[in-house]
């Protein structure tokens, strides 16, 4: 859904995909025919150029000839895992770098997990860390299946008991085969539907079960039509909270070390 949303994104403006995704669990590595410098290519601590951060991202085709790009690890499966970077704000830090207008944190850990973890062990979580950067707008990713639904409904009911904007949340219902949606997901998804901003069904398309999203111009009709869906979901969430235009996004401050990812310098700009 990350690159469904990215690319649907990319006819409005630039967009990025943060992949949080170990190398070896990550499919982005092997989706990307254009791989850039990678995230081993960007010094840790040390001051960072939009050029820089670009440099690293690999790109990926969208409609219309515009594209859009993947912050991932390019390496190959053999190299030294990189050092996880956990905390949003690192990655909030880099995207600002990048000056992207739209960012996708493709993230790894489940929500309902997180959030139980987090409330038993008195401390902030991953998802209400991500929550809280600014122009927030939580997707949250489920199978359309009986198990998706009930896990979908145990994380939210999680999400209330911590606060969490579920007034803000787009739920992407993916079915698993194609054809209608089984009797106990329609269900669910009635009695989901109100308590979320919104929920939109993205159908089965056998492309991106064979191929992934090498090249999203080779998509379904159906599948593009849900990604437009899902893009417009997600803006009409940040408009609705933030106001339409949305304001002119701060510059965060630098992090201390270790965490920090980088710090913006000046571009220099040739006469």
């Amino acid at each position: 859904m990350a690159g469904l949303l990215a690319a649907a994104l990319a006819q409005s403006g630039s967009s990025v995909v943060l992949d949080l995704a170990h190398r070896l669990a990550s499919p982005w590595p092997e989706w990307t025919p254009d791989p850039g410098g990678g995230l081993a290519s960007i010094p840790p601590h040390q001051p960072l150029s939009r050029r820089q951060v670009h440099a690293a991202a690999s790109r990926l085709p969208a409609l219309g000839g515009a594209h859009w790009q993947v912050l991932t690890d390019t390496r190959e499966w053999s190299a030294p895992p990189l050092a996880p970077v956990d905390d949003p704000a690192a990655w909030h830090q880099l995207a600002a770098v990048g000056s992207w207008q739209a960012v996708v944190a493709d993230t790894a850990h489940p929500m309902g997990h997180d959030i139980v973890a987090a409330r038993t062990a008195g401390r902030s979580g991953a998802t209400a860390s991500w929550c809280a950067l600014p122009f927030s707008v939580p997707v949250v990713c489920v199978a359309a299946t009986a198990s998706g639904m009930r896990a979908l409904e145990t994380a939210l009911k999680a999400a209330t008991a911590e606060g969490l904007p579920l007034e803000r949340m787009v739920v992407a219902l993916v079915s698993t085969a194609d054809g209608r949606l089984p009797p106990p997901v329609q269900a669910g998804k009635t009695m989901i539907e109100p308590r979320v901003g919104s929920l939109v069904h993205v159908p089965y398309d056998q492309q991106i079960r064979t191929y992934g999203l090498r090249d999203v111009t080779r998509l379904g009709s159906r599948s593009l039509q849900a990604a437009d869906q899902l893009a417009r979901a997600v803006l009409s969430s940040a408009h609705a909270s933030w106001g339409d235009p949305l304001p002119v996004a701060a510059t965060p401050a630098a992090l201390p070390l270790p965490i920090q990812l980088a710090q913006p310098v000046p571009e220099k700009v040739s006469p």
